[in-house]
């Protein structure tokens, strides 16, 4: 399925969705490129959303971003699997300044069940993490993230069912 809006903001589709290969290609994977990306593989300036994500706020099995959550995240805020980021939360999470996981592993604050940074598993931990939004926010979206693979496929259906309606409408 492929689909690029017509808007275009700096020479990039304000929506571009590009999944499996387009029609007489030789790629194997649709490669998305557009402030709101969603692909096999997707570069979104605000949102990516793809096997391979890179953006602002990236979703994906491996994704790199400001915000990133994936399988393996890798973001400033970072949340997933195997997150490594400035501040993370996952299975395996590894920050420059704080993460809370199964393995926490960062320089400042660590919650975990195995916990390694200067403050690991204190109270002084516990507060800092308490007052984080983004681990507020972090920790309830990981106790739902069984629905992100949902989000990942709604995008692209509602998509292709808006383009399927503008044709019947543009036909009759």
């Amino acid at each position: 399925m492929h689909y690029r809006s017509s808007a275009s903001l700096l020479g990039l589709p304000l929506v571009h969705v590009a999944i499996g290969a387009p029609d007489g290609s030789d790629a194997k994977r649709g490669v998305a490129r557009g402030w709101i990306a969603v692909g096999d593989i997707s570069f979104g300036v605000v949102l990516s959303v793809g096997g391979l994500a890179a953006g602002g706020i990236s979703v994906g099995g491996l994704s790199l971003g400001i915000l990133s959550l994936a399988g393996v995240s890798l973001g400033i805020w970072s949340v997933g699997g195997l997150a490594l980021g400035l501040f993370a939360v996952g299975g395996g999470a590894i920050a420059v300044w704080a993460a809370e996981g199964g393995l926490a592993v960062a320089c400042e604050y660590a919650i975990g069940g195995l916990a390694l940074g200067r403050h690991a598993n204190t109270d002084v931990a516990r507060a800092y993490l308490a007052s984080s939004p983004f681990f507020d926010v972090a920790l309830r979206a990981m106790r739902h993230a069984r629905w992100l693979p949902l989000l990942a496929a709604v995008v692209p259906i509602g998509l292709a069912l808006s383009r399927w309606s503008r044709r019947k409408r543009t036909a009759d």
